[in-house]
């Protein structure tokens, strides 16, 4: 499982991105070169608000487990499994997040005893999701460094131990090869090209990624549309709609509406 040296710098996923980044402080850091082969990124937001502000993702699919402080509220962690809806979070007044993003099949070396699956659309308190191994908020959500807090976070996940699982590597290679292939567009297909079943695919999908591989397909489509539906000026949804395999225009303003919650015509604008 080779993960990158540097962070993505895509906002593949973010809503209304230049919005965000214009209301918080929002970074992606590496974690050590160990971790690598799990995780995507750590992702740290910080804030201080004059007034309210609702932040939207449509999630990857990764599972996340997330450190969070409010105002004067206590921090405390969670594992976010991966979210089927759209992600939607209230900001006000000031507050700090310190995120981990897991590779697709990247969380299930950490906690080998349930599949991925256990998790999706669910977020459960570290403290219950990782009995005696949970790590203090304080720790990580306390230093006013960065670089104190990206260690924080190293440490912690060094401490869980992972051991390399083959088939977390194959499911993380195979999701991989999702994302960055456009021509995968059948799970049928793309299982027989691999020397598997369907059946098979989605069985390694649900124990390691934690969604189906359709999902995922689908998901990592929308995504597409998102970003060009915020860099481009003009975009030809029916030529688009080709492009990301949908058999015409209809079936990807469905898709987009039913993830983001309007229409594409009707975002971009």
């Amino acid at each position: 499982m080779a993960g990158p040296d540097s962070p993505r710098r895509d906002t593949r996923g973010i809503v209304d991105a230049p919005e965000l980044f214009a209301r918080v402080r929002f970074r992606r850091r590496a974690p050590a070169p160990a971790l690598r082969p799990y995780l995507e990124h750590y992702w740290l937001i910080d804030w201080d608000l004059t007034e309210p502000y609702a932040s939207h993702v449509v999630p990857h699919p990764s599972v996340n487990i997330v450190f969070q402080r409010h105002g004067t509220a206590p921090g405390f962690g969670e594992v976010s499994g991966i979210g089927l809806e759209l992600f939607t979070q209230k900001l006000e007044a000031t507050g700090r997040v310190c995120g981990i993003q897991f590779r697709p099949g990247g969380f299930r070396p950490f906690a080998p005893a349930v599949p991925v699956s256990h998790w999706t659309g669910r977020r459960v308190l570290l403290d219950d999701a990782l009995p005696g191994n949970e790590a203090a908020p304080e720790a990580v959500l306390g230093p006013r460094d960065e670089d104190a807090r990206v260690a924080a976070l190293d440490a912690f996940l060094l401490s869980l131990a992972p051991a390399p699982d083959p088939q977390a590597a194959r499911a993380a290679a195979l999701a991989d090869r999702i994302r960055h292939d456009r021509s995968i567009l059948r799970v049928e297909d793309f299982a027989r090209a691999e020397g598997m079943s369907a059946r098979s695919l989605q069985r390694l999908f649900a124990a390691y990624v934690g969604v189906s591989p359709k999902w995922v397909i689908l998901r990592y489509r929308i995504h597409e549309a998102l970003e060009r539906a915020e860099s481009e000026a003009s975009v030809d949804w029916s030529a688009l709609a080709a492009e990301l395999g949908y058999s015409d225009q209809a079936h990807l303003v469905r898709d987009f509406t039913a993830t983001v919650g309007v229409p594409p015509t009707a975002y971009a604008s």
